[in-house]
């Protein structure tokens, strides 16, 4: 087989969000929550956040996502945080996904913090209407 056969055509966003979605509830990945963020940061379109029970689980989570992002043709941009594995990241450009502990998730707030704008203008159409 050539090089060039052997290559996979690299996954739209659409697609990669899928293959991740697909690898978390793999592992059984816990509370599951997609942000969209875009024209919120140039950093990324989706953070996906999702919370493991142990550190090991959080890990093989983090792992699996990677083997399905290769598999879709996406290489990690990069992975952090493995080592501690209370909070690894998984930089897939277009997505970046944050596996977590509870207890790390909750102290740092990503879904408050991603959707405080969404919730204010949400308000505001209430108090208004």
């Amino acid at each position: 087989m050539s090089p060039t056969a052997q290559r996979t055509k690299p996954a739209n966003a659409k697609t990669l969000r899928q293959h991740v979605i697909d690898a978390l509830e793999e592992l059984k990945a816990k509370d599951i929550r997609e942000i969209d963020v875009r024209g919120k940061t140039s950093i990324a379109d989706l953070l996906v956040i999702a919370s493991g029970t142990s550190g090991r689980h959080v890990k093989s989570i983090a792992d699996e996502v990677v083997k399905f992002a290769k598999k879709a043709g996406v290489m990690p941009l990069g992975v952090e945080g493995e080592r501690e594995a209370e909070w690894v990241l998984v930089d897939l450009g277009d997505v970046i996904v944050h596996v977590m502990l509870p207890r790390i998730r909750e102290f740092y707030g990503l879904e408050r913090l991603w959707t405080v704008g969404d919730r204010d203008t949400d308000a505001e159409a209430v108090n208004a209407g």
